[in-house]
């Protein structure tokens, strides 16, 4: 035999909030729009991204860690509204 197993790839990511590494379908892409942070749910919106588990307590813990602005490399504060209405929408 080769060694080799049958098992596909998959993609992980990190959430910002918790920091636990989960399966990159399971977690949501945030991306920088014109100063603020805008949920990307197909994944497809150009530019830098960022990923959190979709529920407010990972939100929360990465708006107090400040962790957005990091991981998106911008400065300053960044509105969250948007993001947080569309985490308890779903």
């Amino acid at each position: 035999m080769s060694g080799r197993t049958h098992a596909r790839a998959r993609p992980e990511r990190t959430c910002v909030g918790c920091r636990e590494r989960a399966a990159k379908r399971d977690l949501l892409r945030i991306v920088l729009i014109k100063g603020g942070c805008a949920p990307d749910p197909r994944g497809t919106l150009p530019g830098r991204g960022a990923y959190v588990h979709p529920v407010p307590v990972c939100l929360d813990l990465a708006v107090r860690r400040r962790a957005f602005p990091r991981a998106l490399r911008a400065q300053g504060p960044l509105d969250t509204a948007e993001l947080r209405e569309y985490v308890e929408a779903r």
